[in-house]
């Protein structure tokens, strides 16, 4: 079963103390970073693994490999030397591993940590990228059948990722750590287990005596509590979302949330993935049961479903799929969600006598266009490129116009409500207005799909020139629990509806 290991990186033996102790719970092992620690407190390492309680990992990285140590590498030596000394007839007051690069070579030393019961951890970090042939490289690290193999390699891309889990599943006889580190790496660290990893690293965030050694590592708590990850065995059930870069997403709160209270074996992944089709290889073999697709995948996703709904078909849109007998099934909660949250807010059935302009043609914007329609209203399409605003209108004999001044002033015809489904205005982009030319009357209702931040800019503005303002929480909310149904083929539970508010 892999482990979770938090790595200490304060300056004194006491503060790692403090915070091994703050996530004693979460926790299966701990790695004393010693090349973080003030010169005197290095001195203090051999005493670390009997006052922690737990398994210790003993690391000194040097500077040249991304680590804090200056020293050369005679005082590196002499300093895993004074870590691993005076060895105790009880394990449980030694460090139970030593990291030691693939180019470490003191035979006296490593024979020394076997003798006591200290297994070697034979590390390799490729901070460039992906080695072509990652299992080679895996196995070449292998010295003795005692030792334990880490790789830490970067990837760029999506097919990087799907490389290091066939690489994972290609060495699965082989006792490792595999990591992808950075943010694409982030569903090997969650389904370590599923590629026959050990060891999942987690850091401390939000400390500001700490140094930034993350690279994509979890929060122990995040890991531990909200992915359940001592619960991943190969028989839980894998969903998750896919897009780029996705900086901002909350469903992963919202369903690892709603398994936890079910008390339902799943877990739901982020995967970062700029290219769909080593997603969906990488789904395939994963077994994953259903993802939920958002920007800027709702559209090429269609041709990868070998079902979809009727609202799919008639959108061009899909921000759901689910696995079954045939394939992939892809539906749309995106339009339910909108519609469902706009009439509560406006206090109507549907939009019929309503003038409606909606900023920009993506796959949202579909979403939302086709519910305009559906529930009797009239729409204005405006897009920085006038040709997918006249393309998305067509069908539904909509006007069109392009974000200028000529269709910034046909908004005067279609002003009772306007909506905003582009991602201007999300956190990293958080003072982007993509209607700032316009001038607010106070009158209109004025929605934005974007949910965090809870205001953006364009929000901001309407809300100070007096309109009713909505964000995309309600409609996220909504569209996520008809999600849930796709996924479980059951409704969302209703004693949790007032439960689940983040």
């Amino acid at each position: 079963m892999a482990k979770i290991c938090l790595c200490l990186t304060g300056k004194t033996i006491k503060r790692n103390l403090e915070l091994l102790e703050k996530y004693r719970q979460q926790v299966d092992m701990a790695e004393l970073r010693a090349d973080c620690l003030e010169p005197d407190e290095r001195l203090a390492i051999r005493r670390f693994p009997e006052q922690a309680g737990i398994p210790v990992i003993l690391t000194i990285r040097r500077d040249l490999d991304g680590g804090f140590f200056t020293g050369g590498e005679a005082s590196r030596v002499s300093l895993i030397s004074k870590g691993l000394a005076f060895a105790d007839p009880n394990p449980r007051r030694n460090f139970a591993y030593v990291d030691l690069e693939e180019y470490f070579n003191v035979p006296s030393l490593e024979e020394a940590a076997r003798a006591f019961g200290t297994r070697i951890i034979r590390s390799y970090h490729n901070r460039k990228g992906v080695d072509l042939d990652l299992p080679a490289r895996i196995r070449s690290l292998c010295r003795v059948g005692d030792e334990l193999v880490k790789a830490a390699v970067t990837p760029h891309t999506m097919d990087d990722v799907l490389r290091v889990f066939k690489a994972g599943w290609e060495t699965m006889d082989i006792e490792k750590t595999l990591v992808c580190m950075g943010s694409l790496g982030t569903p090997t660290r969650i389904l370590a287990e599923q590629m026959g990893s050990q060891i999942s690293y987690t850091a401390v965030k939000g400390e500001p005596d700490l140094p930034d050694l993350a690279l994509g590592q979890f929060d122990p708590l995040e890991l531990a509590e909200l992915y359940r990850f001592r619960n991943i065995t190969a028989k839980t059930r894998i969903f998750g979302i896919t897009g780029y870069p996705l900086q901002v997403t909350f469903s992963p709160l919202f369903f690892n949330t709603v398994f936890g209270l079910e008390n339902i074996d799943a877990v739901y992944v982020p995967f970062p993935t700029d290219r769909l089709e080593p997603f969906m290889e990488l789904a395939d073999r994963l077994g994953m049961g259903g993802a939920s697709v958002t920007i800027p995948h709702k559209e090429s996703i269609l041709p990868y479903l070998a079902k979809s709904t009727e609202e799919v078909r008639s959108i061009g849109a899909c921000n759901t799929i689910v696995y079954g007998q045939e394939g992939w099934t892809g539906y749309n909660s995106d339009a339910p969600g909108f519609s469902g949250a706009l009439l509560c807010f406006i206090g109507k059935k549907n939009f019929k006598g309503l003038r409606i302009t909606v900023i920009g043609s993506g796959g949202a914007a579909r979403a939302v266009v086709s519910e305009i329609y559906r529930l009797h209203g009239k729409a204005l399409i405006l897009n920085r490129t006038s040709s997918r605003a006249r393309e998305l209108a067509g069908p539904y004999r909509f006007a069109w116009g392009a974000l200028d001044n000529q269709g910034i002033k046909e908004i005067e015809k279609y002003r009772d409500i306007i909506i905003q489904t582009t991602s201007a205005g999300m956190e990293g982009d958080a003072e982007a207005d993509p209607l700032e030319s316009y001038a607010f009357s106070g009158f209109e209702v004025v929605m934005d799909l974007i949910y965090k931040p809870e205001r953006t800019a364009f929000l901001r503005r309407a809300e100070a020139a007096g309109c009713r303002v909505l964000n995309g929480y309600d409609m996220l909310m909504r569209q996520a629990q008809l999600q849930y149904g796709y996924f479980i083929n059951a409704e969302f539970p209703a004693h949790l509806m007032t439960r689940m508010r983040f």
